[in-house]
């Protein structure tokens, strides 16, 4: 009985337990789901109120906001870009680590750029500009070689396996079409029977026009002309002396 009730409480136990862990991993994956929505509520606001200020602020106000937009869409578009080919080819987990140590100098020149959009001196900002479009400029530069050098490593993948898929197509539609029909045997002429060879000396050929000439006996073309019958009312010919 004891034992019994040890399984039990063994048992309970052990139902709490994956309970507790079931509800951890619950709400783990929603709070992460929480934060990557708010996370990309909070991107969106900030490029649209990017989009905006390069609008309706011109000057270097104006193309602080457009550096910092061209900055984030080049960044997030190669991040994007990588982690979606990382998970089918384990050799862009280099260029993924290299990315890494590119966003740090994207996030550094980006905050930097959300701080000078507070600088109330407009000269200053203005002889700033300069050096952080050129640092702008290379930081998406080697982003966007990361990610077309991915997405056309992807795609030449993939056109090596249409090429062989293609190959294999065309073995098998040529194999499907190649059918066989096993030739008729040519027709040979029926050797006539003995007894009929000894009879009468000629081969017949059945279901032939010509079969019935070697069994019928043979007749001459043209028939001897035979005596005319004579009738009462004919007249008797005349000798050819009399006159």
């Amino acid at each position: 009985m004891e034992a019994v009730i040890t399984v039990i409480a063994l048992l309970f136990l052990l139902f709490v337990v994956l309970g507790a862990y079931a509800t951890v991993k619950v709400v783990g994956a929603a709070k992460r789901g929480v934060d990557r929505t708010i996370s990309q509520a909070r991107r969106t606001v900030e490029d649209t109120t990017l989009r905006a200020k390069t609008l309706a602020q011109p000057g270097p106000l104006g193309e602080l906001a457009q550096l910092r937009l061209k900055l984030r869409t080049s960044m997030r578009a190669t991040q994007d870009a990588l982690h979606a080919g990382v998970a089918e080819d384990e050799s862009l987990k280099e260029s993924l680590g290299l990315f890494e140590r590119l966003s740090v100098h994207g996030h550094e020149l980006d905050d930097e750029l959300k701080r000078l959009e507070a600088e109330p001196d407009r000269g200053a900002l203005a002889s700033r500009l300069p050096g952080l479009r050129e640092r702008t400029e290379r930081i998406t530069q080697s982003a966007d070689s990361l990610r077309w050098a991915a997405r056309d490593r992807a795609r030449r993948f993939a056109d090596d396996d249409l090429d062989s898929l293609s190959a294999q197509i065309d073995v098998e539609a040529g194999a499907l079409r190649h059918w066989t029909t096993d030739p008729k045997p040519a027709a040979s002429w029926p050797e006539a029977p003995a007894s009929d060879a000894a009879t009468s000396g000629g081969q017949t050929w059945p279901d032939s026009p010509d079969s019935r000439t070697a069994e019928e006996p043979t007749r001459s073309a043209i028939s001897p002309p035979g005596r005319r019958p004579s009738y009462p009312w004919q007249k008797k010919p005349r000798p050819e002396n009399t006159t």
